[in-house]
């Protein structure tokens, strides 16, 4: 088969899988935006305890293969009578994983922020938790952009490795049509092509963002 007819063939096919993955993307990079502030202000802000537990849940999560954590949920839960869809398993997969990076990121956005701020917000009769809710986490949430937007692209990347445990996302569907034409090569290329096209156009989006929403001065070469 020439590499057009593959295209017209298998284009289809690769698209639906390609909206599962922009789908657990999504939803993954969002819940771990959430989880990721909770474990962060959690990380610097709480007390010593609690301080202890996210810190080891970070490390747990950056410091095991995100492989072995898909493996857990959907092959490991089932023993204790939890059974998961290979879409949902995946989704808490990269939820997790994702929750436990961008409190990371997040956590070195907070500590750019100079301390001479919550100083100053304290002294004008703030909270602790107030000041870090209307001032500090604001900033933050600004600077992290440009590790957010590496994180989202990594895990639209990582997505495929769902495939193994038969979410059908785009890698799923690439596996799917070269097991019935053979043509590997030629699929996982297209199939390269797709990834590479959507990577480039979320990078230039979040790029715009990052221009729109930066702090004033911050910015390298900036007047």
């Amino acid at each position: 088969m020439s590499f057009y007819e593959i295209l017209t063939a298998s284009t289809p096919k690769l698209l639906q899988g390609l909206a599962v993955t922009l789908e657990m993307t999504l939803i993954s990079v969002f819940i771990g935006l959430f989880l990721g502030i909770i474990l962060c202000l959690s990380k610097i802000y709480a007390n010593k305890p609690i301080r202890f537990l996210s810190s080891a849940f970070i490390e747990l999560i950056r410091g095991t293969p995100l492989l072995v954590q898909l493996f857990i949920l959907y092959y490991g839960l089932p023993v204790y009578g939890i059974r998961l869809s290979p879409l949902m398993a995946a989704l808490i997969g990269f939820s997790i994983n994702s929750g436990g990076y961008q409190a990371e990121y997040i956590r070195g956005a907070i500590q750019s922020i100079g301390a001479g701020q919550m100083k100053a917000a304290l002294s004008l009769g703030m909270k602790k938790w107030q000041a870090v809710r209307t001032i500090i986490l604001p900033q933050a949430l600004r600077r992290v952009i440009p590790s957010w937007t590496n994180e989202f692209i990594y895990l639209l990347k990582y997505t495929s490795l769902a495939y193994i445990i038969g979410a059908p996302e785009m890698m799923a569907q690439a596996k799917f049509i070269a097991s019935r034409n053979f043509e590997f090569f030629k699929v996982y290329l297209l199939t390269a092509i797709i990834y590479l096209a959507v990577v480039w156009g979320f990078a230039e989006i979040f790029l715009a963002i990052e221009r729109k929403l930066r702090i004033p001065g911050t910015m390298i070469g900036e007047r």
